[in-house]
């Protein structure tokens, strides 16, 4: 972890563009509230895919794999709450854990563009408020 951690760094701090210091304090400040959205908009999703497992027995496998990844996502993501709120780097990390655990489920549902530019949007944004998080 701490290789991908340290490459991370380099690729999306030191030699990425800077974001600007009022970008990265709004996205500090709120980032707990982003956080909260993101949590909500996942419920939805986790309902349709059991939806959908009762419907469409071809697909319950992957169905349910994708259930699995978002509630490890979403658990992760609750577990960053009071950090996020108190700008502790635990809470960092468990952001940082759950783009790792959807880089994962894209990379094994073959969703090479989901990988690409979401997973590296996030840990571009991520890691660009990483010293905001002190422990």
């Amino acid at each position: 972890m701490d290789k991908l951690n340290q490459m991370l760094e380099d690729l999306l701090i030191k030699k990425a563009p800077a974001l600007p210091k009022n970008v990265k304090d709004f996205l500090v400040q709120y980032a707990y509230i982003f956080n909260i959205i993101g949590i909500v908009m996942m419920i939805p999703a986790i309902f349709t895919l059991l939806g959908l497992n009762a419907v469409i027995h071809v697909f319950v496998r992957s169905s349910m794999v994708g259930v699995v990844f978002l509630i490890i996502e979403m658990l992760l993501r609750l577990k960053a709450l009071p950090g996020l709120k108190n700008r502790k780097i635990d809470g960092w990390n468990m952001l940082y854990y759950a783009a790792l655990v959807q880089a994962i489920y894209s990379l094994a549902n073959y969703n090479i563009g989901g990988l690409i530019f979401g997973t590296l949007i996030s840990l571009y944004f991520i890691f660009q408020v990483k010293s905001y998080y002190k422990k």
